[in-house]
């Protein structure tokens, strides 16, 4: 059997309408401090966005999804987190925001494969 390692993670959540407070999931987020490894995957269904807002800014939601992609793949596209580590990169995106993409709370768990693992998560609470 192979090392496993501690990992946390945190599912992203589409807010279309703060004020009413309905959401689904569109992505996670996972961290490994073992490994240095922050990675998020994302998906958007569209039509629940469509269902919970008609007039939801369907370009925005995915521009907004795709900036934590970059902010934990690191380099250029982190913006001002560029030089941050995985950690900190990671904590930076689960703190809570009031916007239309907002982090769950942090859960934790066992993994040999972080990369997988948000595969995994992905495919079994967003997809």
């Amino acid at each position: 059997m192979s090392e496993r390692d501690v990992f946390e993670y945190a599912l992203l959540r589409v807010v279309p309408r703060v004020e009413r407070g309905e959401c689904f999931n569109a992505g996670v987020v996972v961290y490994c401090r073992a490994r240095s490894f922050v990675a998020a995957r994302t998906h958007l269904d569209e039509a629940k966005l469509r269902a919970l807002d008609p007039q939801a800014d369907v370009a925005g939601v995915r521009a907004a999804l795709r900036a934590v992609e970059g902010v934990c793949r690191g380099g250029r596209e982190a913006g001002q987190a560029a030089g941050d580590d995985a950690g900190r990169r990671f904590r930076w995106l689960i703190a809570p925001r009031s916007t239309v993409v907002q982090p769950g709370p942090v859960h934790s768990g066992l993994t040999a494969d972080p990369e997988a693992e948000v595969e995994r998560l992905l495919d079994l609470l967003v997809r």
